[in-house]
């Protein structure tokens, strides 16, 4: 029989941790003389309140997490927690109807960065605040739930890294999972602290610094200002954005190789390589594209290029222009950029690199034994031979990523969406990227004009992409609820 106790007791915890979070922007509201302290502090209540509630009736049960549970448990934490993190935005004076609320919710924990939200540059500090909070969040949850228990669930591939994960837990310097989350933890926290103090030393304010550095390393997106990051029309602090965009894309248990003395394995894990290839190459051709349509000078096209292109395919969902106006081509490129995604183990998201390289890899040799019968080709990956579970895993999983990317964008045609808006807007959640493509959910637009059925369907997307699409589709099987 499941075990919901555990499940109901590891919730009741994060909702004691999403209620203390909340004193966070309180304090902000409080310091800057808005009456939205009260409604933080209120909700932080209920939380605690529910949270403790659920601890304290089920702490009893046993600890151990078996694969049936973890499938519910992780489903069940990216539902309960934008649910409760939405009441400060549904009780503050923005007066966000719980739809929205939700939405923004749902948005900013699993990183994705699309908005609900106008009026940004007057909103309160402490709705901005709670909105970088929640990125952060989710950012290091995400991190930590593709380290921890993806590859035990065996979703798309990533059982691949669960290897990779025993040699780092067989190492005496960390040697059980626990620390190396842990290690990853201070880690993702110094990488913030930088970053903060890098914007910080550009003239930037120090709330804007802090929550800027928040949903960047965070690829998460979520800004203080309608302009995103154009309102701050600094190269510097684009650079700097994108040198975190990109850190935060990249597979944090890396980090921990290069802090135990083995930078090299660095560049040579194939994934990374491939990953800043591929954004090279799409910086480069937008640059030369963007000098070609819109006839600007090399060194504006490049910065254009650069940060627009980064933070797509990061998944962060910043913007310094409005790309949708780029002609055919860069609608086209930017679209697809939604796909690519980062590294496996990093708080970036959609298909990413390790399934594209495997994919290729796979075709390649399909076209190999088609030319020489008599041969034998086995797809690599790192230099090492690809089990045929993964294999078929990581196609199944893409297949059906672009199934229901297919069925979302039907669906959100059906609420009156016309084509472009509704493709952008499912692969945009579906890929948890933020911005959407044309007028209204471009990068200078917001989700706000679409109907309630629409942000509900999004918010399905967003689970469903960041969740890696099985956790959450595999609770709707007959034989998954059976002994």
């Amino acid at each position: 029989m499941l075990n919901f106790r555990l499940i109901l007791a590891v919730n009741g915890i994060l909702l004691v941790f999403i209620g203390l979070a909340m004193l966070v922007p309180a304090m902000v509201d409080l310091i800057d003389g808005n009456k939205d302290w009260q409604v933080f502090l209120v909700s932080a209540a209920v939380a605690i309140f529910i949270g403790g509630g659920l601890y304290l009736s089920n702490r009893g049960s046993g600890m151990e997490l078996e694969r049936r549970q973890a499938f519910i448990l992780t489903t069940a934490v990216w539902i309960i927690l934008p649910a409760a993190a939405a009441m400060p935005f549904t009780f503050s004076e923005m007066d966000i109807p719980y739809t929205d609320a939700f939405f923004e919710a749902m948005s900013g924990l699993t990183t994705t960065g699309s908005t609900v939200l106008t009026g940004l540059d007057t909103a309160p500090p402490g709705i901005l605040m709670w909105r970088a909070l929640l990125q952060w969040t989710g950012g290091i949850g995400i991190i930590v739930t593709a380290i921890a228990i993806m590859p035990l669930l065996r979703i798309g591939g990533m059982q691949l890294f669960r290897m990779e994960t025993s040699e780092a837990t067989s190492e005496k310097a960390l040697p059980r999972v626990a620390d190396i989350v842990k290690a990853i933890g201070y880690m993702y926290l110094f990488l913030s602290l930088i970053c903060t103090i890098a914007l910080w030393m550009t003239g930037m304010s120090l709330f804007d610094a802090v929550t800027h550095a928040m949903t960047t390393i965070s690829t998460g997106g979520f800004s203080t200002s309608d302009q995103s990051a154009s309102n701050f029309e600094s190269p510097l602090v684009e650079s700097i954005m994108v040198v975190f965009m990109i850190m935060g894309a990249l597979p944090f248990l890396m980090y921990l190789h290069i802090l135990k003395g083995n930078p090299g394995s660095f560049l040579m894990d194939s994934q990374i390589r491939w990953f800043l290839s591929i954004i090279l190459i799409g910086v480069v051709a937008m640059t030369f594209w963007q000098i070609r349509h819109d006839e600007i000078s090399f060194w504006i096209a490049l910065r254009h290029s650069m940060f627009n292109v980064t933070s797509i395919i990061t998944g962060t969902g910043y913007a310094t222009a409005d790309y949708s106006s780029w002609g055919s081509f860069g609608i086209t490129a930017f679209f697809f950029f939604m796909f690519v995604g980062g590294c496996a183990g990093s708080t970036s998201c959609s298909i990413k690199i390790f399934r594209v390289q495997i994919l290729i890899e796979t075709a390649r040799c399909q076209l190999m034994q088609m030319i020489r019968p008599n041969g034998i080709y086995k797809p690599r990956y790192n230099g090492r031979p690809l089990p045929d579970e993964t294999i078929a895993s990581v196609t199944s999983f893409v297949f059906l990523f672009l199934v229901i990317f297919a069925l979302l964008t039907i669906a959100l045609g059906l609420t009156g969406l016309d084509f472009l808006t509704a493709i952008s807007s499912a692969a945009t959640a579906i890929t948890n990227v933020g911005p959407g493509l044309g007028e209204t959910v471009g990068p200078s637009g917001t989700f706000k004009t679409l109907s309630d059925p629409a942000k509900w369907l999004m918010s399905l997307g967003m689970l469903l992409g960041r969740l890696e699409l099985f956790t959450v589709l595999v609770l709707f099987s007959r034989r998954f609820w059976q002994r």
